[in-house]
């Protein structure tokens, strides 16, 4: 019996086809794939009546605000979207912004767009979800396209999964299809409003609206698109595993499913045909791919289209760090503003005449940099794991140096820096990656602190009656150490937690290893406390079976409960209790 695994948004693409007309049966010589352009040169945006149904219209404190349904015609099929608007009153000739929602998000107006002068549309693409029970206004599938709604394509798979995924090979029958289709005729419908400009539009899209916004990049309608996390590498390269950096490299072999998705609808796949200048905004452990293979998309674009991307060290779904790079990149491609955009630095990983790792980092412009900032990490080949470090660099002459001592000359380390310009601009370094024993005769001098401040992430040093810890900074998110796996720190069979920590107000911090969690109650107190913690304590998402043994963990994140703040405590580094200690 032949199992398939199929994760999202992989998944996705097979669902379409339960409602498509069957494929035909498979040939020996298959029929070339598309390319993007050629998917699309019959799809006429344009087409067809709005049918607009205005269901909400107000102006208020200087605003024009409208919430509407139009028609859009896929495979056709009549779908009604659902659309809002928002312009200044009085405004005329206004540039455009396109804004496209994330996975199970909704359609929102960025107002500070709109106080800037500009008209600004988003439409949902999410349609009817259990996620969002309350609402009434959603864009609208056919059946013969239910599988656009998020609900029926991802929350039910085995409901929309009753064929061969080999067999599938029309792209049209995409969710993603569908999903750009949507977005085209969206377009078309801003570009129809009074008060907008349509020689200036551009566009912005969050989580998988920024994957999706790449197959608006190719609409010669968009000057600018600025992707946020979303990059494409997804299908088959993430949901396989199959990681730019893995030791060793292996590609399992592709299905004509795979092949079709990857040539003719990901992301990646348009990035020989955009023509919108580009900026991508990302972080580090974002689980929208690995981001090395995102900076891969530009090695494909057509020379002078304008590209450009920024990487928050250990992120997910956050860009707060990077300054005001989507604002200026849209001001300067769509409005024309003239504003000075530094030009890609040059990096390259070497070593040094000891035999120690360095970074070496030649930007553009340094005598204006306001900072550099140099990020480290260590043979984990997905991004997700990745704990990335601090490293300090030395300006010698227009060059910055980092040195990067490593504990195994064998292993993969990964190297990039964010410059930061004046006015907001942070622009990152490539990602550089290389094998120190490759590189000649390197040495392992590596020794991470005793503290524990170089194995989690975002914390600073704390040291309490005498006690060396770290203290968690970021209370949304927690922090993070992924190096429970290595013998350094790995559980012995049969050991218990041994978790020590200083506070003096009470907290209720949540216990993560490798999605086994468990609530811990922090009471207050003036001493260190330690509290003893076994593996079956943890249980599956909190709900479900217990834990076997926390040598089975490789991961732990300690993070705040609703309500508490993670880092008003200090703690020290965890340690293992077994039966003979």
């Amino acid at each position: 019996m032949i199992k398939y695994h199929f994760t999202i948004p992989a998944a996705l693409a097979i669902f379409a086809f339960a409602f498509a007309p069957a494929a035909p049966a498979q040939q020996d010589a298959p029929a070339k794939i598309p390319t993007p352009p050629e998917v699309w040169k019959n799809y006429d945006p344009d087409a067809g009546d709005f049918k607009e149904e205005i269901v909400r219209e107000e102006t208020k404190d200087g605003v024009y605000y409208k919430d509407s349904f139009i028609s859009a015609y896929v495979n056709g099929q009549e779908v009604r979207v659902f659309c809002k608007y928002a312009v200044k009153a009085d405004a005329k000739n206004a540039p455009g912004l396109f804004n496209i929602h994330g996975w199970y998000g909704q359609p929102a107006i960025d107002m500070d767009f709109v106080k800037d002068g500009w008209a600004v549309l988003a439409h949902d693409y999410n349609g009817k979800n259990s996620k969002w029970k309350d609402r009434t206004e959603y864009t609208r599938y056919p059946k013969e396209l239910v599988y656009g709604n998020m609900d029926q394509g991802f929350a039910n798979p085995e409901k929309y999964r009753p064929f061969d995924p080999t067999k599938i090979t029309d792209p049209t029958q995409a969710p993603d299809y569908l999903w750009y289709a949507l977005q085209r005729r969206a377009l078309s419908y801003f570009l129809a409003q009074k008060e907008v400009d349509k020689s200036r539009i551009g566009a912005k899209g969050y989580s998988y609206g920024g994957t999706i916004i790449w197959n608006l990049g190719m609409d010669p309608r968009v000057k600018a698109i600025v992707s946020y996390f979303g990059s494409g590498w997804i299908d088959y390269y993430r949901n396989k595993g199959v990681f730019k950096y893995k030791v060793p490299y292996n590609e399992p072999p592709k299905t004509p499913t795979d092949e079709m998705i990857l040539t003719a609808v990901a992301p990646e796949a348009h990035s020989p045909y955009i023509t919108a200048a580009t900026l991508w905004l990302n972080g580090t452990n974002d689980h929208h791919g690995g981001h090395e293979r995102g900076e891969d998309n530009f090695k494909m674009f057509q020379p002078g289209v304008p590209w450009d991307f920024a990487h928050q060290a250990r992120a997910h779904h956050d860009t707060s760090k990077l300054g005001n790079n989507a604002k200026l990149w849209l001001e300067k491609h769509v409005l024309g503003k003239d504003i000075d955009w530094p030009a890609r630095p040059v990096t390259e990983i070497k070593l040094d005449a000891d035999g120690v790792p360095e970074l070496h980092i030649k930007p553009s412009s340094p005598e204006k940099i306001e900072s550099l900032e140099v990020y480290t990490s260590f043979k984990e080949p997905n991004n997700v794991g990745r704990l990335w470090l601090d490293a300090k660099a030395e300006k010698q002459g227009d060059t910055w140096v980092a040195k990067i001592p490593v504990r195994n000359v064998d292993e993969y380390l990964f190297a990039f820096a964010n410059i930061r310009y004046p006015g907001g601009i942070v622009i990152s370094t490539d990602f550089t990656a290389a094998i120190p024993a490759k590189l000649g005769k390197a040495v392992a001098t590596r020794v991470d602190a005793e503290d524990g401040t170089e194995s989690w992430s975002d914390v600073g040093p704390a040291e309490v009656a005498g006690v060396k810890g770290f203290r968690p900074l970021n209370n949304r998110t927690g922090t993070t150490c992924n190096q429970f796996g290595e013998p350094k720190r790995k559980a012995p069979e049969g050991a218990v937690m041994v978790l020590r920590f200083y506070c003096t107000q009470p907290q209720t911090i949540i216990l993560d290893g490798s999605r086994f969690r468990t609530e811990i109650e922090i009471t207050a107190s003036n001493d260190w406390q330690t509290l003893e913690i076994p593996a079956e304590r943890l249980r599956f998402h909190g709900v479900h079976g217990p834990l076997s043994k926390w040598s089975d963990v490789n991961t732990i994140t300690l993070q705040p409960k609703p309500g508490s703040d993670i880092s008003k405590i200090v703690f020290a580094e965890p340690t293992w209790r077994t039966s003979a200690n």
